[in-house]
């Protein structure tokens, strides 16, 4: 989505985040158990580490998949790391077992991606998009296509026009 197309901003606090997180986890306790998370860098990382908690897994594991280059603009993608092979071999080799956790699904190019590494492991994404919520087996809120989320580790707290004002 490029950045003219993006229309609403959705800015999510820590607190707000946190919550969404620990919901995610809740819903995912009746999914499971799971031997291992594989969280989806960079955005996956904060809530991988609360579902982890929430659900008791020790063994995580990350793939580092490249595809914003700015705001609203997404590029080519890249694996820059894969799967461990031993995570990836969980289930027979198609991933049974494993919990993916990232924090947003737009397009759902990404999912894709991983989904086919290990395509019997439960996705969970803390917000889901309609091109990508497809995807994922289980989200907790979901926002549409147009919105840009400001998720907290890319905000500062700043002053913010009203709405009517162009804010």
């Amino acid at each position: 989505m490029s950045e003219t197309q993006t229309q609403k901003h959705f800015p999510v606090s820590w607190d707000q985040f946190h919550r969404d997180a620990r919901a995610l986890a809740w819903r995912l306790a009746a999914a499971g158990p799971f031997d291992a998370i594989v969280c989806v860098t960079r955005g996956g990382l904060v809530p991988a580490a609360i579902v982890a908690r929430e659900l008791n897994v020790r063994l995580i594991e990350t793939v580092c998949v490249e595809s914003y280059v700015d705001i609203g603009k997404q590029g080519e993608l890249r694996i820059l790391k894969n799967i461990d092979p031993k995570v990836a071999a969980a289930g027979g080799g198609s991933g049974q077992g494993v919990l993916i956790v990232d924090d947003l699904v737009d397009t759902g190019k990404t999912a894709r991606i991983v989904r086919d590494i290990i395509p019997k492991a439960h996705f969970a994404t803390v917000y889901a998009k309609p091109m990508g919520r497809p995807l994922v087996d289980t989200f907790i809120t979901e926002v549409s296509q147009d919105t840009w989320i400001f998720f907290p580790w890319d905000t500062a707290l700043a002053f913010v026009p009203p709405i009517r004002e162009g804010g």
